[in-house]
């Protein structure tokens, strides 16, 4: 049996007066440690509508650890819940060398000068690197170890002038060459986001049929772009940990610049003050509306990256209870109007569905997103459910908005 924390009874979280008492135990909880975030929360439940969306977000990104670590105490996880972002933490090192030094330093050093990177100039570059690695670098973990390696080197550059060097060599190879693209195809640190070109979504390779009296055009696609179809089995298992933290790092935050058309639409320049500027089309006339829900994504992405996977769940849900059905498995309006417009976009929905997964695989998680749809502390508007009216509705459909 689940043994809930607060005195909290696991019949609580299925009744509105339980309910009740689980938002008043994590408001007291919250406000005698941290007595101005109390009050700024109360504020913000008070008259939601006076906060501005760069309030509203800085309030949800301030409660964040805290819910996570209530929601960790009221379930008795914490110990699992800690392991969880010490995973996370132990990645970090990845996407800070990729957009510090990869992306930054290296690709910048080399790009245009890649035919200095020949055979003989690599082969003394991994022997630079090989005595200080742990693994092979193109094995599982090296990217990790080598990312690391760079990050110890940097504290004191002026010690480690040539292996830096050397790294800056190996990375640009293995970003830019064909042949360093090969050798981590399945990794995160030397891969750069793709130029979209929306007439070539997919590489494709472009022949003929004969057929009688004339030659019929054909494209046909690689064994690695097919997914074959069983019945109603997925097809796509989704993301791990590291890709889905890849992504949610490629974000660059856009809610500090009120600019988060993944979730608000893309919009045209405005032409007036008084009015909202139109939606953008994308090259195939698609409106770039952006979240149906407007869902806080950024905001999200902002708390997993930190390790914060309750509170990013709680984000998500505050606005899309039905995570579940969503994420990679369906929608990608989100995408379609990310800032990145001219390059491969943020993949919202595998750090969407990752950030599910990894919260229902911990102990009592389907009970913590269950709680989740009910209660709210993201929510400044409604918290908890309103009370019952006593009238029924009947929902015709069973899309996405039927059952939700």
């Amino acid at each position: 049996m689940v043994s809930l924390g607060f005195d909290l009874k696991f019949g609580d979280l299925y009744e509105r007066s339980g309910l009740e008492k689980v938002d008043l135990e994590f408001v007291g909880w919250l406000s005698e440690a941290h007595p101005e975030l109390g009050e700024a929360l109360a504020a913000a439940r008070r008259a939601p509508d006076s906060l501005d969306t760069k309030a509203e977000s800085d309030l949800i990104l301030a409660l964040a650890p805290h819910v996570d670590d209530f929601i960790a105490r009221l379930f008795g996880i914490e110990a699992q819940a800690a392991a969880l972002a010490a995973e996370h933490h132990a990645l970090a090192p990845l996407y800070v060398c990729k957009r510090m030094f990869v992306q930054r330093r290296a690709v910048k050093q080399y790009r245009g000068k890649l035919d200095e990177l020949t055979t003989d100039a690599m082969a003394q570059v991994e022997a630079t690197l090989s005595p200080h690695l742990e693994v092979n670098i193109a094995s599982p973990g090296g990217e990790l170890a080598f990312a690391r390696l760079v990050g110890e080197w940097q504290i004191n550059e002026d010690a480690h002038t040539d292996g830096l060097e050397a790294a800056a060599a190996y990375a640009a190879w293995a970003t830019l060459s064909k042949q360093g693209r090969d050798r981590h195809g399945n990794g995160i640190l030397f891969k750069n986001p793709g130029k979209v070109d929306p007439e070539n979504l997919l590489e494709a390779k472009v022949g003929s049929v004969d057929s009688p009296g004339t030659a019929v055009e054909a494209w046909a696609y690689s064994g690695d772009q097919l997914r074959r179809r069983n019945g109603f089995g997925l097809t796509d298992t989704g993301c791990g940990l590291d890709k889905a933290l890849d992504q949610a790092n490629y974000c660059i935050f856009c809610h500090n610049q009120g600019k988060d058309s993944c979730s608000k639409g893309l919009r045209e320049k405005p032409t007036s003050p008084d009015q909202a500027a139109p939606f953008k089309k994308s090259h195939f006339g698609v409106t770039l509306s952006g979240c149906p829900l407007e869902e806080k994504i950024s905001e999200m992405h902002t708390a997993k990256a930190q390790g914060l996977s309750l509170a990013a769940l709680s984000i998500i849900v505050a606005d899309n209870p039905m995570v579940a059905a969503t994420g990679h498995r369906i929608c990608n309006d989100c995408m379609k109007a990310c800032i990145f417009q001219r390059q491969e976009p943020v993949d919202i929905p595998e750090v969407e569905t990752r950030t599910l997964k990894d919260v229902l695989a911990l102990p009592w998680g389907f009970e913590i997103y269950s709680l989740l749809t009910r209660w709210s502390p993201m929510d400044f508007n409604r918290p908890i459910p309103k009370a019952a009216t006593g009238k029924r509705v009947l929902v015709a459909g069973t899309g996405p908005a039927g059952f939700s």
